[in-house]
């Protein structure tokens, strides 16, 4: 059973913690201090909405201190313009330098990315990180084997990507798969979870758009994803957990090259209902 610790001393009875919580399980009565709904504790998802809701630090979570929530510092706040740059120059990195990525520096993106929401706070999505070009390259061979065989069975994807010409490429001594990329980090999550797609992407696009601040670049793994669904060579090479299945994956190194302007785009197609 899950408890809120309140300190009385703190607690101004704003009812701002009640107001917020996505299960409705906090309640005030008597003008006492907010406690769980008798019966329902277990309804808890452990959100952390109430301790980071309340402006006076008065409220815990049996696995939440406040002490262990730190403040959201103003200064920090990211403004409009700002915003609007991190999301226009991100580019799909394809050229990679020879420059190794430090594991540390692919934690702590991780770490940033595991962040992201999660269906009623489950927190399934995982991580795999290959951090070889070595093994990268040989998983690279595996997926070219499958394109090869999508090609011979006449599959239809062998005409709409022109597969023909990213095995070419491989003969020639390219990497079309993984772009000879020194990392690749995957996420995955349990087949039976319904939202297993939605959260996995979402943190990968936190960790997207996380990567250029440590000055890396990524690219999503089309190809990888689309072996690591139906390829039994890859699929047994990545020996993910039993009952799980990649959900994608990002590409991960340093660029190459620097980009310098933002591209335009088609202009977004709303339509709005007032």
């Amino acid at each position: 059973m899950r408890h809120i610790t309140v300190d009385q001393k703190k607690c101004r009875h704003d009812g701002i913690c009640t107001a917020v919580c996505p299960m409705s399980i906090i309640e005030m009565k008597g003008g006492l201090v907010p406690n769980l709904v008798a019966g329902v504790e277990d309804l808890c998802i452990s959100c952390g909405h109430c301790v980071a809701i309340c402006p006076h630090g008065a409220l815990s979570l049996d696995e939440m201190s406040v002490e262990s929530c730190p403040p959201v510092k103003a200064e920090l706040t990211i403004g409009t313009e700002q915003m609007e740059q991190l999301i226009r120059s991100r580019r799909s990195i394809r050229a990679y330098s020879s420059r190794a990525v430090e594991k540390d520096t692919l934690a702590r993106l991780i770490d940033v990315a595991h962040y992201a929401p999660t269906g009623t706070n489950s927190q399934q999505v995982q991580w795999l990180v290959i951090n070889s070009r070595d093994q990268l390259h040989a998983i690279s061979g595996m997926i070219v084997d499958m394109l090869r065989y999508l090609i011979k069975e006449g599959h239809p994807l062998a005409k709409a990507y022109r597969l023909e010409r990213s095995v070419a490429a491989w003969e020639a001594g390219k990497d079309p798969v993984l772009r000879s990329a020194p990392a690749l980090v995957i996420a995955h999550a349990p087949k039976d979870y319904p939202l297993a797609q939605v959260d996995s992407t979402i943190a990968l696009s936190s960790l997207d758009l996380a990567a250029p601040t440590v000055g890396l670049g990524t690219c999503w793994a089309g190809f990888f994803s689309m072996a690591a669904a139906q390829w039994p060579p890859l699929q047994e090479a990545l020996a993910l957990p039993d009952g799980h299945a990649c959900c994608g994956a990002l590409m991960v190194g340093y660029p190459k090259f620097e980009y310098h302007r933002l591209p335009t785009r088609k202009e977004a197609v709303v339509s709005w209902r007032e």
